[in-house]
């Protein structure tokens, strides 16, 4: 297993690296010298934050709150569209994720409704 995929498998437990191991991720199949430099930046970083854990408190209130955003051809190196979207419950962050787009909206009204159905 490659540096890549061993750090998508840490993505479950590590919300904080999946950005970038998805960004980087998307360049698996050419990587140039700088990729595998931020590869390593990236693991040196897990290296250093391991003691780092997510807490959740216990009570008697358990309020889910959802955000979601969309960028419009915010990726430069081919112009598609991201979203991206968090849950929290109460004040604790459960969740996140990103999805690119496999089509570029003509319209951002089009783009946040897309954002919104998925």
């Amino acid at each position: 297993m490659g540096i890549i995929g061993s750090l998508l498998y840490l993505t479950a437990s590590r919300p904080d690296i999946v950005f970038s191991v998805g960004l980087h991720a998307r360049f698996q199949s050419n990587p140039e010298e700088s990729h595998l430099k931020a590869a390593k930046r990236i693991l040196r970083y897990y290296k250093g934050t391991q003691n780092l854990v997510l807490y959740y408190p216990s009570g008697g209130n358990f309020n889910l709150i959802g955000y979601a955003d969309t960028d419009c051809a915010g990726y430069l190196v081919d112009r598609k569209n991201t979203s991206g979207m968090a849950h929290f419950l109460e004040s604790c962050f459960i969740s996140w994720g990103t999805k690119k787009k496999n089509s570029v909206a003509l319209s951002t009204a089009e783009e946040e409704y897309d954002a919104a159905a998925s």
